[in-house]
């Protein structure tokens, strides 16, 4: 079995025949509890289908129609476990889960390209890494990263992308001489076969049997999201790369119009107007609507709004109505006195629909 994407990380399907096919079990989590799942093991002549190693999971896909759960090396050989028997000999189209695979191609590259930086930049050695489903991890020989070095490591990674670097894959014999120029983190005791080299221009050239873009432009941007202490006075640096920062940008800005819908609603029986206007204070309430009361639960008190200001002109004589109040409004804020709070549960109710009635508007 050779697994064909050493060179070609880009072929998506391809014909071969089945070697093997034996009963077998496949430990896994479904929602945090685990459970065995029965099928079969099987060995092809030749996969396209890459087996998890070097801190990558496997790929997904298909061999036929039958869907592949896991793909593991024993070693030169790639295990396929999946839930239906497949005939040997028989000749089989393998299709790899495109999505998953160009995720994983992403990541992965993008973690050569931050621990070559990272370590020219400052001398910070990777000594491990995970690819994760949400989010990727290196762990850097380090007790602390400085704010102002994630900056500078950020900024000089996007730049990498930006200037189109080519990646190029080397299959080098053991013995070469150049095996010995490239960094390493060493080989697995079951290794065969040729060493596998992948190399960005002018950054890094690294021992790896993973799959990788072809030139940096493919990961599109990397967002670097902080740091947490490792283990053994060691750094955890957290990063995304390509579409999955996309996807984070889309959710963060999903995140803030909701909050920006639902809105900051605080009621405390003691307190005054300074007492409400020092917290309006620490909320930006360009964006954010604020409903401040203070006073009597079911009795007279003190309110403030406050939000972006057409929208506080348009509703401040309402919640003025609702509270039998008198009150007045300018540059965003409408506050005044209340005759009785009874009715605060139905204002916070009248605002939220207020605004996702803007909010709908808007898209």
């Amino acid at each position: 079995m050779a697994f064909q994407c050493q060179r070609d990380c880009y072929m998506k399907e391809f014909v071969t025949s089945v070697v093997s096919c034996c009963p077998a079990e496949l430990k896994h989590e479904v929602n945090g509890k685990k459970e065995t799942l029965k099928g079969f093991n099987v060995k092809l002549q030749d996969t396209i289908l890459f087996p998890e190693g070097g801190g990558q999971p496997d790929d997904h896909g298909l061999i036929g129609d039958v869907p592949v759960l896991r793909v593991t090396r024993q070693g030169p050989e790639a295990i396929h476990f999946v839930g239906s028997p497949l005939e040997v000999g028989q000749e089989v189209q393998v299709q790899v889960d495109w999505e998953r695979r160009f995720d994983h191609m992403q990541q992965h590259s993008g973690q050569h390209l931050i621990t070559a930086l990272a370590d020219t930049l400052f001398g910070y050695k990777t000594t491990s890494w995970e690819l994760g489903r949400q989010r990727s991890t290196i762990e850097l020989d380090t007790p602390s990263v400085k704010p102002a070095q994630l900056q500078a490591l950020e900024e000089a990674i996007n730049e990498k992308i930006r200037v189109h670097v080519p990646v190029t894959v080397q299959l080098l014999s053991i013995d070469d001489p150049a095996v010995e120029k490239v960094r390493s983190r060493g080989l697995p005791d079951d290794h065969a076969g040729p060493i596998r080299i992948v190399d960005i221009e002018g950054v890094d050239a690294n021992m790896c049997c993973g799959t990788h873009v072809s030139n940096l432009s493919q990961l599109q941007v990397i967002k670097l999201l902080g740091t947490e202490k490792g283990k053994k006075n060691k750094t955890n640096l957290i990063f995304l790369a390509g579409n999955r920062v996309l996807k984070y940008a889309e959710k963060s800005y999903s995140t803030e119009r909701s909050l920006k819908c639902v809105g900051f609603f605080f009621y405390r029986k003691e307190g005054d107007n300074e007492f409400m206007n020092i917290i309006a204070n620490e909320i930006n309430t360009e964006e954010t609507l604020v409903f401040l009361t203070v006073g009597e639960e079911k009795g007279p008190g003190l309110f403030l709004l406050a939000g972006p200001s057409g929208r506080v002109a348009d509703m401040g004589p309402r919640v003025l109505e609702m509270l039998q109040g008198k009150g007045a409004g300018k540059n965003g804020r409408f506050q005044g006195k209340a005759n009785s709070l009874a009715r605060r549960g139905e204002v916070e109710a009248f605002l939220q629909q207020h605004c996702k009635h803007h909010t709908s508007e808007e898209e």
